[in-house]
């Protein structure tokens, strides 16, 4: 992977980090916490997926995709089989493959 990619990883995991440290609703709730009687400690794991895309194909890929398969796209989909949540666009396509429903 080239450098400067990683750079860019490495920035948004910051970014993540002090979104999550300078929000006020999360202060709010950490101090309310504490105040009855626990220490909290919050880790948070973000996982960064890259795949290459074709500059000129993407556009047309997302545009397609989202109109075929409603507001997700594919790699939406995927990764919402892979936690087993259905869509209602897509429930009775996951019916067909589990009879036990």
């Amino acid at each position: 992977m080239k450098q400067q990619v990683k750079d860019l990883i490495q920035k948004l995991g910051e970014a993540i980090h002090e979104s999550v440290s300078d929000s006020d609703q999360i202060s709010a709730v950490v101090r309310e916490i504490r105040e009855q009687g626990f220490d909290v400690v919050l880790m948070l794991e973000a996982t960064i997926g890259l795949s290459e895309v074709d500059d000129e194909s993407e556009t047309e890929a997302v545009e397609g995709e989202a109109a075929e398969d409603g507001p997700f796209t594919h790699n939406d989909l995927t990764f919402l089989k892979s936690l087993r949540i259905t869509t209602e666009e897509h429930t009775s396509a996951g019916d067909a493959d589990n009879p036990s429903s």
